[in-house]
C-alpha cells in the first residue's frame, strides 16, 4: 500500500466566487450573504444573525 496516495488530499479552490452558486440575498442586519436566493420573500438573515435573533427571542420571556 502506498502511504503517499492514502494521505493525498484534493486542493481547495482559491476562487470562492465560482463555487458560490446563485446570487444570494443580503442579510437585513449585517448585509452579509444569506443561504436564501435573492428572490426569497421576507426579512432574510445570515446564519449568524439568525442564531443571535433566536437567542434574543428565546430569552425575552
Amino acid at each position: 500500500m502506498d502511504d503517499a496516495s492514502y494521505c493525498a488530499t484534493t486542493p481547495v479552490s482559491a476562487d470562492k466566487e465560482a463555487d458560490a452558486g446563485p446570487p444570494f440575498a443580503e442579510c437585513v442586519m449585517c448585509r452579509e450573504p444569506t443561504e436564501y436566493p435573492e428572490s426569497a420573500k421576507g426579512a432574510t438573515l445570515c446564519p449568524v444573525c439568525a442564531w443571535q435573533e433566536a437567542g434574543r427571542s428565546a430569552c425575552s420571556g
